[in-house]
């Protein structure tokens, strides 16, 4: 903690990951559904991959022994295609014409490019020798049957899922995506699109929030805005805990104001309180805690403050409930810094920046020169956070720096 009490976000992150089972519930989904999912089990290969040898190049399936004195000529006797192989094997001085992705026919042992050969009725010159074994993808060079290539933990991608696929995999056991409700409060907020009020503003967070659940691996419920009340928002929680949320967020309310009734309604509901307010800027006002098996993370209104707060937490969070073994991995990187900043305070600071790559060496992060976290244009043009630790002494343009990509 610092010297005001506050937990740090390293702390705060430590403490929201350490409260999240190790026993998730897993489910089977078509592998084309799968991406970003988390493996539940380990996959072992249904297959060998290639089940044959098969050829690398356009040219003609050869033994190699039949080139080691030139000239000499081959006869044709059939062709090898991708997926239609030659049935039978071939003998001295014969070939066959084969095609990238075939099966290598038996009594073959080397692949003569086309380009090395002259074909001439029915025969074929070759025009160069070659050496056994080349242009041929031998069985299972791959992996073979039995293989286990894709450990339970592992985060589908792309090239994981085309090697599930290449597996035989038509369906794989993942982690069940966690259900996270979204509860906003606020009298001042109407969705895009209502009716606005003199006094009211457009409600945005729930749908940043949303936004960063889903990129993250959970299934958002958004529970609409709670008035100011007491009684609405206990409503609201017990209607994520009707809906079997793993999660509740909710958005603003959790500061010390008159009508910031986030904490008294949770704790009415009975919350176990872990933590309130973080050493941050933006988004101090963070609670965490559970309400039976529900895990509660209160973020802030200001909604760069609640996109910053929820980026630092709420990503890793909703990635440790789908499985994720590296939800906690710092994601900052080494950059360098556009412009000259003062001395920073007691709270760890997320400036907004852009980021210029560069030739050669680190980008260079330059924050805007307005930091107001209710801006929203300024976060939507920025490409980073440039992360500044608390006390930082004054820095010059051209220090090294750390940043946060913002990657939506």
């Amino acid at each position: 903690m610092n010297s005001n009490g506050l937990l740090s976000v390293a702390q705060a992150r430590a403490r929201i990951l350490a409260g999240v089972s190790r026993v998730r519930l897993a489910e089977t989904v078509a592998l084309e559904h799968a991406s970003g999912r988390t493996l539940a089990s380990d996959l072992a290969a249904k297959r060998t991959q290639p089940p044959k040898a098969m050829s690398a190049m356009d040219g003609y399936a050869v033994r190699a022994e039949d080139l080691s004195q030139l000239p000499v000529k081959l006869k044709q006797i059939g062709e090898s295609t991708a997926g239609h192989g030659f049935p039978g094997p071939i003998g001295p001085r014969e070939t066959v014409r084969i095609f990238t992705g075939a099966p290598v026919p038996l009594g073959c042992d080397t692949i003569l490019v086309q380009e090395n050969a002259r074909e001439e009725a029915g025969f074929v010159e070759p025009l160069a020798a070659v050496a056994s074994g080349r242009n041929i993808r031998a069985k299972g060079v791959d992996f073979t049957e039995g293989d286990v290539l894709l450990a339970a933990g592992t985060r589908l991608g792309a090239s994981n899922i085309g090697l599930a696929a290449a597996m035989n995999f038509a369906e794989v056991a993942v982690i069940r995506r966690p259900r996270v409700a979204i509860l906003a409060t606020g009298d001042e907020l109407v969705r895009p699109g209502e009716t606005i009020g003199p006094d009211q503003i457009i409600a945005t967070n729930s749908y940043a929030v949303a936004a960063l659940i889903e990129g993250a691996g959970g299934e958002p419920l958004d529970l609409g805005i709670a008035k100011d009340e007491l009684g609405a928002l206990e409503t609201g929680v017990s209607a994520a805990r009707a809906a079997s949320a793993d999660l509740l967020v909710t958005i603003g309310g959790a500061s010390v104001g008159d009508y910031d009734l986030v904490k008294p309604a949770l704790a009415k509901q009975g919350m176990e309180l872990n933590f309130w307010k973080i050493a941050m800027r933006p988004g101090k006002p963070v609670i965490h805690g559970r309400l039976g098996d529900m895990i509660i993370l209160g973020l802030p209104g200001n909604p760069v403050a609640a996109v910053v707060a929820g980026i630092m937490f709420l990503v890793p969070l909703v990635r440790a409930l789908s499985g994720d073994p590296d939800a906690g991995r710092d994601q900052s990187e080494p950059a360098i810094l556009g412009k000259a900043l003062r001395a920073n305070d007691s709270r760890q600071d997320y400036m907004r920046a852009t980021l210029q790559p560069v030739e050669t060496g680190l980008p260079i992060a330059t924050p805007f020169d307005i930091q107001d976290s209710s801006l929203l244009r300024v976060l939507a043009q920025a490409q980073c956070l440039l992360v500044r630790a608390p006390h930082a002494p004054a820095a010059a343009a051209g220090d090294p720096c750390r940043i946060i990509r913002l990657r939506f």
